[in-house]
Parts: structure tokens; sequence; C-alpha cells
């Protein structure tokens, strides 16, 4: 029996989880409640590998690179990328709201139980300041992941900057990564039965009915990923990676199921790292660094899903916005992007700087709130593929990408 479970690749477990747990939680209704505890016992082993991985592999990537210059390379490209993407998701954002008008003539009534976030009060100088930590070991306790990162990141750059002397701790930092990796493959063996109870609980919590009066908004939500996907991304892959598109999918297709049932780009991280490593030829400098950067302030799907959002406030409320307006929403909705822990839930936090900066309501955030878990997994599923999608491009511009290992069929 067991022989029969390992031998059907994950991906496919994973998906066919997906779909008994869609029909048991329909069945089953609200007291599907009552096997969440799994699902959440899943995400908690998960999140135990997310701090470890990105410090081991960022670290053990950027050593890898060798020397500072091939550092710069890589990095810069992989920012530019991870930036226009971002400027571009929002744009689709707003233009959707602005066609398609969500929020006129629909009937405000506030979610029961639902608390209305703090306004954002964090100044540029203060946010500035705590990408730099006080305390690095504090930091990982407490899982701050851009300044863990930041960390690595100067980490890594001291090790490339020490040469030789630094070598016993380079050896460390790759093994740590291994074993981070092997850890990672006994974790995500346990993704079938997570996903069952994540989404038995949505199904049962939510069903159809409930969607209904918000219909528009789930459907302009999931529009705007699809276009990301299979528009965005794949442009970036046949213009600046110049590689198969069939490839790239079938790929990285365990991340985006993992991402999509988890709604946690934290989550699915070691996943994806595994997947650009393993199945689509990336090599581990390349794939560490982008991966693990690009897990953080990479959301391009939690941009285009703000900037929908802040129109469909205006709309509710009956505010009129000015082309300045529209400025504002792109800048705040792609540094709120960034700013987003890739965690269950985080866009709503970060909707209250976008709102806040065009006067809307903050009660826009506890009447999308509801329904933000539905569109939440297709917008996790969106930021990790634009991940995969500028990890391949920036290996393929660097030629740190095995092409045939990309193009085999063989599931691995």
């Amino acid at each position: 029996m067991l022989k029969f479970w390992f031998a059907i690749p994950l991906w496919q477990r994973v998906l066919g989880a997906l779909v008994l747990g869609i029909l048991a939680g329909l069945f089953w209704g609200p007291e599907a409640e009552n096997i969440k505890w799994i699902g959440d016992l899943f995400i908690r082993a998960i999140k135990m590998l997310v701090v470890p991985l990105i410090f081991f592999s960022l670290v053990s990537g950027i050593a890898a690179l060798g020397d500072l210059k091939k550092l710069g390379d890589v990095g810069g490209k992989a920012i530019a990328l991870f930036v226009a993407t971002g400027l571009i998701s929002v744009s689709i954002g707003l233009t959707m709201g602005t066609i398609f008008e969500p929020g006129v003539g629909l009937d405000i009534s506030m979610p029961e139980g639902v608390a209305i976030p703090e306004p954002a009060t964090t100044s540029v100088t203060q946010m500035i300041l705590s990408l730099i930590p006080e305390n690095p070991v504090m930091t990982m306790a407490e899982g701050q992941i851009l300044p863990l990162i930041i960390f690595a990141m100067l980490f890594g750059i001291s090790l490339l900057m020490a040469g030789p002397d630094a070598a016993p701790i380079v050896r460390a930092a790759d093994a740590g990564a291994a074993v981070m990796q092997k850890m990672t493959m006994l974790v995500m063996e346990l993704t079938p039965f997570g996903v069952f109870a994540l989404m038995a609980w949505v199904a049962g919590t939510f069903g159809f009915d409930a969607l209904l009066p918000l219909a528009q908004m789930v459907l302009l939500n999931y529009a705007g990923c699809f276009i990301l996907i299979l528009a965005l991304y794949p442009i970036i892959l046949k213009t600046i990676a110049r590689l198969n598109l069939a490839d790239f999918y079938r790929g990285i297709i365990d991340a985006q199921a993992v991402a999509f049932s988890t709604a946690s780009s934290n989550a699915a991280l070691p996943v994806t790292l595994r997947c650009i490593q393993r199945n689509l030829g990336v090599s581990k400098s390349v794939s560490s660094f982008t991966v693990s950067l690009g897990a953080t302030i990479n959301m391009d799907g939690t941009a285009m899903y703000l900037g929908l959002v802040a129109l469909f406030g205006a709309q509710l409320y009956g505010i009129e916005l000015t082309w300045m307006s529209y400025v504002l929403i792109a800048l705040t909705a792609t540094l709120g992007s960034v700013g987003a822990a890739g965690i269950p839930g985080s866009g709503l936090i970060m909707m209250s700087l976008v709102l806040t900066a065009i006067g809307v309501p903050l009660e826009t955030i506890a009447f999308v709130a509801g329904i933000n878990h539905i569109m939440d997994m297709m917008r996790t599923m969106t930021n990790v593929t634009g991940d995969a999608t500028v990890s391949v491009a920036v290996g393929r511009m660097v030629g740190e990408i095995d092409v045939e290992e990309y193009r085999s069929d063989e599931d691995i």
C-alpha cells in the first residue's frame, strides 16, 4: 500500500487531496472545521522550515556565486524583474477595477466576527530602519523574514570577501542547506493530508452561496492572477529565457499546488526551491538567492489585489479618485506587496496602507475579509509562479541553468 502511495507523484496526490477536500467540505458543512487542525499542523510543520531554510539557502547560495561581481549581476537582474512585474501587476488590478467597477451598487454589510485591522502607522523612516535587525537571533526567533534576508545576504557577502579564511563556514552553510533540503522532503510528504483538511474547512465554512454577493470581486481576482500566470510570465519566459512554457509549468506544478492550498508563499518556499533546482535545472546558487528574495519582495498577486480592492472600496463608498490617487495606489500597493509577509491573510493588514493613502474607509477591509482566504489562495499561487519565472529568467541570463534538465519530461 505504501509502495503504491509513494509511486504516485506528489503533485497528483496534492491535487487529488484538493478535490476530495472540497467534496468532503461541501458534504460536511461547517463541521469540517473539526479537521482543520490537521491543516494547521501541516502549516506549522512547514513554517518550521522557513527561517533555517532561508538563512542557509541564502548564505550558501551567495557563497556559491564565487565573487561579488557575479552577486551584483544576479541580484540586480532579479530585483529589476521583481519591481517591473510588481508595477505591471498593480496596473492590471487598477485597470480591471476601473472597467468592471466591482464596488458599484453593492449593499454594505459587515461580516460577523471580523475585526478591522488597525491603520498602518509605520513611517517610511521606521520601515527602512526595521530592515536592519538589532539582534539577528531575535529576528530569527520572531520569524521576521525581511530583516533575516538582509542579515543572511550581508553574512554571505562577508564570506565572499573573507575568501579562503571563511572556507569552514562556507562548508557548514552548504551542509546546513543540504540538511534542510532533506528535512523539506520529509515534511512535504504530509502535504496531501494537510491540503485535504484545509480545503474541506474552506469549502465547508464558506460554501458557494456565501460567495455570490462578492462573486465579481472573486472572479476579477482570479482573472487578474490568470493574466499574470498565462500572459505576463510567458512573455518573460519566451523573450528573456527563450524556453518552452509547457516544460516550465510541468516543473513548477508541485509548488503551485502547495501555494494554492496553503495560501502561504513562505509555506510553499521549500517545495518551490526544490522544483526550480531539480525540475527546471536552475543552479543552486541562483535559485537559492532569487527564490528566497522573491518569497519576500515579489508579491505580484498581492500587488494586483491591493490595486483592485482600493478601487473597490472607493466605488463602494462613492469616493471620486483623481489621477494622483491612481499613482498613490500604484506606489503604495507595490510597497505593500513588498512588505507583506508570506503567510495567509497578510494582505488584509497591508491593505490599510493603500486605503489610507487615498482616503478610503478602512471598513472596506472588514467587508472583503470574509472572502479573503478564497482569493488569497490564487494570489499566493501567482506569487510563487512569479518567483519561479524570475529565477528561470535570471538563471538563463547569467548562464546558470541546465537546459537539458529543464526540458526533461521525467518526473522528479
